[in-house]
């Protein structure tokens, strides 16, 4: 195959998701509740000469020539017909006409490098409705995409994954052995009304250590090989790797302990077999040190195979850097403190970054150059925008008393002097602590029943259970005894250190063996001034009487509405197991709550088992509410990866409405499906360069004509800046307007327990992260059912 066929379907450009009921986008995807706010986003408008079209042409040459360098070469010779122009091989891209309906090919000629040989090029028409790609087909802004990359290209930044960064810039943090490059996260497309530049600051982490840094260092602590080995996979595997000899990231898949770098290999450019040794040395003038060490295993994506890729691709430890941060880089304060005074940017000095780059492309004669070739311009100022700033939802406690958040969307002072909304008295509970901590520990729970009083909820005198140390083998012999015994409402254990095998061991015996909620508190965090101890007792307390029933505040919502969040997460323990978590609220205060968690290894087992689960919260809906299916249904769906949004909408999202179909027959199903990311590029700052209020939704300008889509700013953060959070309703079942959708998404931002403020998400979609990682992480199995009532994973 020559060149690349494939520039018609871009990574990161999603099919079109708009409910087909609304015809556009304007006046009835577009809300109107809120105060106006003058806004801008992190993008800059590209600019088109009046008239402007981009054209797509097929590019024969005889005779035959398979070199895709050599193709492009000869096509060249005619850069002053083709005006300014993208050629892979095969595909030619240029914004000139080079054919008419009556002559739908034209012929040039052009010689080899050489001269000895006249090669033919025929430029063809594509299809029968002419050669202009419309606004929005994937070429259309798969060829920006290129437009921009090549425009960076030239100021002489790295291109290391998708984005790019500047090595010279690097910013070194010895100490730690890593370096941080600063970069940008680009990405082009038609918005509302005209193309946009997204360009995001971003910072890749390079760690000093080599790969084979790694293996000899596991080797060094290992004396049996099986568990070198076992050791050795379980620290590389997953993790992203920089080959600095040319700059390209890989996955880690495998490690291949039978191929070494004297293994020998066919050469694609012919010659026969040669070793990777060999070929390292012959095309970058590398030599290996170590001939033994085993060889890395990445599998090339489908469309790198497509694209002359190998399906297997060996690599050499010693030649391999690792990107990113361990588990116990991240654990590191002083580490992360180090990282966020250049990770964690403030919104004017942000801004001032995201102009200085756009000055860069500016000053590029190169860049604006090519640019121009194609008859564009870039914009010099960021976009501006109008957003709206939605009333925060009054919060509901004890008595009926409200309060209204205050201006960084947060209630703790409230909550500290009122009664929680709703609350089970906690009468029977164990404690099980170190007797070393035994004094701390009658000290924090008198903190507990104090903060307790305050909030109306009564806590008895625990049965307190000591063990000599906290071992996971004490801990679970002492859980043993107690849950053979009896049922308690609740287990507190106190720990003296964040060890996850015994965090996981403590969860384990008791949300999969047995069912008691448990609360795993750290030894250091139940000890200090007074103060200090009441806040945080005044958290835990409110921690317990959620996983026990209680509900500390509500939110005024819809009736007969049902919500349900899901999630997703990969189990650390088995690479081919994922966890999908469900949340769905019970009542219309959403006080009570029914969860569930599935594994599944494939999106359809996911699919299946999501729709099953959605027909067992109905179920469940109607147990607690007399009979009664909820009205309308929201379904709020989380953890969609890159790629995956045409397999929700063509098979998840069908098999929920068959389901669904099938319980509410004949009756009308009122169901909205929203799918909710977190991971965006997109950036919003009011326009004094600051961070905008909570409650900041925008609806226009950057979003997608071809979705029903918004921005939602629902947290407050005290450093750097704050992220969006982008909503895309996919399925409108219900025909609410804009402003109600909207609405409703930022009142239930306010219904987290574990966090007495907004959050990014609706709470049931928290609540789904939040389960889906207790069991992707610690347990690694699907939790006792008696537990589903309760929110037991907080």
């Amino acid at each position: 195959m020559r060149g690349n066929r494939h520039m018609g379907a871009p990574e990161g450009i999603d099919p079109p998701t708009r409910p087909k009921h609304l015809a556009t986008k304007q006046g009835k995807m577009s809300g109107t509740k809120g105060t106006m706010l003058k806004l801008v986003a992190n993008y800059f408008p590209l600019k088109k000469v009046p008239d402007w079209s981009l054209r797509l042409y097929r590019v024969d040459i005889a005779p035959d020539e398979d070199r895709t360098s050599e193709r492009k070469f000869l096509l060249k010779a005619h850069k002053d017909k083709l005006g300014g122009y993208l050629f892979d091989g095969t595909v030619l891209y240029t914004t000139r006409s080079l054919t008419s309906p009556q002559n739908r090919s034209v012929t040039w000629t052009s010689s080899s490098k050489d001269g000895a040989q006249i090669y033919t090029i025929t430029i063809k028409d594509t299809g029968k409705e002419g050669t202009e790609v419309q606004v929005g087909d994937y070429a259309y802004i798969q060829v920006y995409n290129l437009l921009v990359r090549a425009c960076i290209g030239a100021l002489g930044l790295q291109l290391v994954g998708r984005d790019f960064y500047d090595a010279n810039a690097k910013i070194p943090l010895a100490k730690h052995g890593i370096e941080l490059w600063p970069g940008y996260k680009t990405s082009i497309r038609q918005h509302e009304s005209d193309i946009l530049m997204c360009v995001e600051v971003a910072h890749k982490v390079m760690r000093m250590e080599t790969v084979y840094d790694i293996l000899r260092e596991v080797h060094k602590r290992s004396s049996n090989p099986n568990d070198f080995r076992k050791e050795f996979e379980r620290q590389v595997l997953s993790c992203i790797v920089l080959t600095k000899y040319n700059n390209k990231t890989y996955r880690i898949d495998d490690v291949n302990w039978d191929v070494h770098p004297d293994s020998t290999f066919e050469s694609k450019k012919g010659g026969g077999r040669i070793t990777y040794v060999q070929y390292m040395y012959q095309r970058y003038q590398i030599t290996i040190g170590d001939l033994k060490q085993p060889m890395l295993v990445s599998r090339a994506k489908a469309r790198d195979i497509r694209r002359g890729m190998a399906d297997i691709i060996h690599l050499i430890p010693e030649l391999c850097s690792c990107t990113g941060l361990t588990e116990g880089m991240r654990t590191n304060f002083h580490l992360m403190k180090d990282l966020a005074v250049y990770t964690r940017v403030s919104p004017d000095v942000r801004i001032q970054k995201l102009r200085d780059f756009n000055k860069r492309l500016q000053h590029n004669r190169e860049a604006v150059n090519f640019l121009r070739s194609f008859g564009m311009t870039l914009d010099q100022d960021l976009v501006k925008l109008q957003g709206r700033q939605l009333e925060g939802a009054a919060i509901v406690l004890g008595g009926n008393t409200k309060c209204p958040p205050d201006a960084n969307a947060d209630w703790t002072y409230k909550l500290k002097y009122s009664h929680m909304y709703k609350c089970v008295q906690l009468e029977n509970w164990v404690v099980v602590t170190p007797s070393a901590k035994r004094r701390e520990v009658a000290n924090f729970i008198d903190c507990l029943k104090k903060a307790g009083v305050g909030m109306n909820f009564r806590i008895n005198s625990p049965e307190i259970r000591e063990i000599q140390h906290d071992t996971t083998g004490k801990i679970l012999e002492e859980l043993g005894y107690v849950l053979d015994r009896t049922r308690p409402q609740l287990i507190m254990c106190l720990v003296t250190g964040t060890r996850a095998d015994r965090y996981s061991a403590i969860k384990k015996r008791c949300c999969v063996d047995r069912a008691v909620p448990t609360q795993v508190l750290l030894a250091k965090n139940v000890q200090g001034e007074p103060r200090k101890m009441m806040s945080v007792a005044t958290k835990v307390a409110i921690q317990m009487n959620c996983k026990i029933g209680g509900s500390p505040w509500t939110v005024s919502l819809p009736q007969g509405l049902m919500v349900v969040g899901f999630d997703v997460c990969h189990d650390t323990m088995s690479r081919n197991q994922s966890y999908g978590a469900m949340v769905a609220s019970l009542t219309d205060d959403m006080s009570k709550y029914f969860s569930v968690v599935s594994a599944h290894t494939c999106g359809e087992e996911l699919s299946n088992n999501f729709a099953l689960n959605i027909v067992k919260a109905i179920r469940k809906y109607m147990d607690v509410n007399n009979g009664a299916k909820p009205m309308k249904i929201v379904i709020y769906r989380d953890g969609v990866g890159e790629g995956q949004l045409p397999y929700v909408v063509s098979t998840e999202l069908e098999g929920i409405n068959e389901k669904l179909k099938q319980i509410y027959s004949p009756d009308e199903v009122k169901m909205s499906f929203v799918i909710v990311t977190k991971r965006i590029n997109t950036r919003i700052f009011s326009e004094n360069r600051c961070n905008p209020p909570p409650g900041t939704v925008v609806d226009s300008v950057v979003t997608d004509p071809a979705k029903y889509d918004f921005f939602l700013v629902s947290q407050s953060v005290r450093d750097g800046t704050v992220s969006p959070t982008s909503y895309n309703v996919i399925h409108d079942g219900i025909h609410w307007s804009p402003d109600i959708m909207q609405k409703l998404s930022y009142n239930l931002c306010h219904l987290y327990f574990n966090w007495s403020g907004t959050v990014r998400v609706p709470a049931p979609c928290q609540y789904a992260h939040k389960l889906a990682f207790l069991v992707g992480q610690a347990i690694h199995r699907q939790p006792n059912a008696q537990m589903e009532d309760t929110l037991y994973f907080l």
